[in-house]
């Protein structure tokens, strides 16, 4: 079972209807530390604001059990919200700590262009992973977002977008796996990552 986190923060049913859309009939949105522990994989989707997302996972008390799962090598991706919540710490709002799975911090982006970013972005991808088997350089994916990663682990960068900054669109390691952008608002290009993903559940 695919199990989708729910922590108040957004757009559950469609990342799970996609989910749906390509086969995998095996996903449920799921709240509570016994779900989570029984999922073959996690999926942390969210929109909203960093502070308020780490407020409730710890108040759920969902935080340390995330921590060990993703710990113990179970299957994680990430996305939008749910991607920057895996790095060490958010300047968005107010300095919070996030679940610290990767090196990195989350800031606002600075440019002249508008922010929100708010679009179609292509990938220029920088290293391979089963997340984007398939995927070729100028695929384009659906942004939302004000904040991005900076900080991070180079060698974890796997694909990045230009916004007039960089910004890393894709990050993995080991069993973790992240998007900034919403693959479920994707078109085929997302639905071909989240069956990548699928496809790395045994």
């Amino acid at each position: 079972m695919i199990g989708i986190i729910d922590y108040g923060m957004g757009n559950l049913r469609s990342v799970e209807k996609a989910f749906q859309y390509i086969g995998y009939n095996n996903v449920s949105i799921i709240n509570d530390k016994n779900s989570i522990k029984n999922a073959k994989a996690l999926v942390l989707p969210g929109v909203g604001a960093f502070p308020d997302a780490m407020e409730v996972l710890d108040k759920k008390g969902l935080t340390e059990v995330i921590k060990e799962e993703v710990g113990n090598g179970k299957p994680f991706l990430g996305i939008c919200l749910g991607m920057q919540l895996i790095f060490e710490k958010s300047y968005e709002i107010k300095e919070t700590k996030g679940l610290g799975f990767l090196k990195g911090e989350i800031k606002e982006i600075k440019t002249d262009l508008k922010v929100p970013h708010i679009g179609w972005n292509s990938l220029e991808i920088k290293k391979e992973t089963p997340l984007l088997k398939g995927i070729e350089n100028g695929d384009c994916v659906y942004f939302v977002h004000s904040y991005y990663l900076v900080k991070g682990d180079d060698a974890a960068l796997c694909a990045v977008t230009n916004y007039d900054v960089q910004i890393p669109a894709v990050v993995c390691k080991d069993n973790i796996f992240s998007c900034q952008f919403h693959p479920e608002k994707s078109g085929d290009i997302g639905l071909k990552i989240l069956k990548n993903f699928g496809e790395m559940i045994k």
